[in-house]
């Protein structure tokens, strides 16, 4: 898939809980709070409870799952 479609998934579902899977295999799980034609932004909470920033480029996702607001 081409950049540009993914970011404009993502930017469509701004705001909204998603589940991101890299190509790495990793899985991230969070709101997404920014979207450029570079990298997306999640909010996740981290081991102590508090809101942190995951920055994921764009080119590494293998999918995207929105889930339920």
């Amino acid at each position: 898939m081409n950049y540009q479609h993914v970011e404009n998934l993502l930017i469509r579902y701004r705001g909204g809980s998603a589940q991101i899977k890299t190509m790495s295999g990793e899985i991230y799980e969070g709101t997404i709070a920014d979207v450029t034609n570079d990298y997306v932004a999640l909010k996740v909470k981290d081991d102590a409870g508090e809101d942190a920033l995951k920055i994921v480029l764009l080119h590494a996702i293998e999918s995207l799952i929105p889930q339920r607001r």
